[in-house]
């Protein structure tokens, strides 16, 4: 990804529907060779602005400009469109074999027949289908048909790819081998990449940037661990895995550091702040680290609680345990931790987390 002037660019885009605005995006930028992904619950607008920047449909206000030209004329607009590719979170395959749906935008382009085997075989290749090449379309399984979708988008040597979902009705381990594909490719070919998804993990595992969207708003745009570690309000903390979000008052401050009361217990943390203000602490799961309450363990965290074990909940690869220390708070342990602590339901346990690992969301002062 270099730092020129941006592949794709999108100024003041308004989408009006029904009298409402339904998407209000005053600028966006994608670089060539960036994966963005835009991330966010159902309803958010990712879809909208993906069909927005495809020129799948017209924005009530706004302009979008491709390589710093103007996507407006009609001339421009058939030129952008032979660039870009799209694929859906159903593949819209036609129904002929696969060799056919995945040549279909080779042909539109006039490519030779020789340059259409070789593109065809190519990106069956890379998606695992060769097999699959003289099937029909209509006798494969959902996955094989998205492999199908991509091996087609990727066919033309796109410029700029739009993703709206492609995983997201695919179950999980068919999931988690196309995503493996798909981002080897992705890197192979240096594809400029817009990605909707309201899955996290896939847009940590793919993305340069990620933008969280919700109502038809960017809210937040930046590197993954920005996002996710610095996140800029409550909605976009609980969005990107803050499992515990918390509000407190500040009651004392001192260099750097302060405390501040939440639900009667004094958290401490970092910032510079206001005594009386109100703030939001944002704390991972992961920063939070659990020990026997007998006896007390040695810990250079600052914030340290008694909790009683409220739930433990199997999330594959580890546990999520959701603690009551007088305020909520979550934490994350392996099945290793689980066993040698004896976490159960109803047991008090240690939970601390270090002041330098809260992230603080400053709130205007009230009343």
């Amino acid at each position: 990804m270099n730092n020129s002037s941006p592949m794709l660019e999108g100024r003041n885009l308004k989408i009006k529907r029904g009298g409402s605005i339904i998407l209000d995006v005053p600028s966006l930028s994608v670089q060539s060779g960036e994966i963005l992904s835009l991330i966010g619950p159902n309803g958010a607008g990712k879809t909208t602005l993906l069909q927005a920047l495809a020129c799948l449909i017209k924005p009530s206000q706004g302009e979008l400009f491709f390589k710093e030209k103007i996507v407006s004329s009609n001339h421009v607009l058939f030129q952008y469109r032979r660039k870009l590719t799209m694929v859906f979170q159903e593949p819209l395959l036609f129904d002929t074999t696969v060799f056919e749906n995945v040549s279909s935008g080779l042909k539109i382009r006039g490519l030779k027949r020789t340059e259409i085997e070789k593109r065809v075989d190519e990106n069956l290749e890379r998606f695992g289908i060769p097999h699959l090449v003289h099937r029909s379309a209509r006798k494969i399984s959902g996955g094989e048909a998205q492999r199908v979708a991509l091996a087609r988008a990727f066919a033309p040597q796109p410029e700029l790819l739009f993703l709206d979902e492609p995983l997201a009705s695919l179950d999980p381990p068919t999931r988690e081998s196309l995503i493996e594909d798909l981002e080897r490719v992705l890197r192979q070919t240096g594809t400029t990449t817009i990605f909707a998804t309201h899955d996290r993990m896939e847009a940590l595992r793919l993305s340069d940037r990620i933008a969280v969207m919700n109502r038809g708003r960017i809210l937040q745009i930046g590197p993954p661990p920005e996002v996710m570690n610095q996140p800029l309000d409550e909605f976009v903390a609980s969005f990107v895995g803050v499992d515990t979000i918390l509000t407190g008052r500040v009651s004392k401050k001192d260099k750097g550091s302060f405390l501040a009361s939440v639900m009667g217990h004094e958290v401490e943390a970092v910032g510079e702040v206001e005594l009386g203000e109100t703030v939001v602490f944002c704390i991972r799961p992961e920063n939070v680290t659990l020990s026997p309450p007998f006896p007390k363990r040695a810990t250079s965290a600052r914030n340290v609680f008694t909790g009683k074990i409220k739930k433990v909940i199997p999330m594959g690869l580890f546990y999520k345990v959701q603690l009551d220390c007088g305020f909520p708070l979550v934490a994350y342990v392996t099945s290793h931790a689980l066993e040698d602590l004896e976490l159960k339901e109803g047991k008090e346990i240690f939970a601390s987390f270090k002041a330098t690992s809260i992230h603080m969301v400053r709130k205007k002062l009230s009343g």
